[in-house]
């Protein structure tokens, strides 16, 4: 089955979120061809390094709350 790399970028956007610590650093335990795509779409620094967290820039941290919101929390 064939995904869609957007919406999967969306998830994982949403999930860094969900691991965020320390400012703008969350754990990069996600496929590593998304968080290539999120580091080239300028969403978070290069993941690339022995760090085991990944620092989301001004843009990706405004974005990955407003997926976290959306996908995984309930109208009030």
């Amino acid at each position: 089955m064939d995904g869609d790399a957007d919406k999967i970028d969306d998830a994982v956007l949403a999930l860094l979120w969900l691991t965020l610590h320390n400012g703008q650093r969350a754990w990069k335990g996600h496929d590593w061809d998304a968080l290539d795509r999120l580091h080239r779409k300028g969403l978070i620094a290069d993941p690339v390094s022995k760090a085991k967290s990944v620092v989301l820039t001004d843009e990706g941290l405004k974005r990955a709350e407003e997926f976290f919101q959306m996908l995984f929390t309930s109208p009030k």
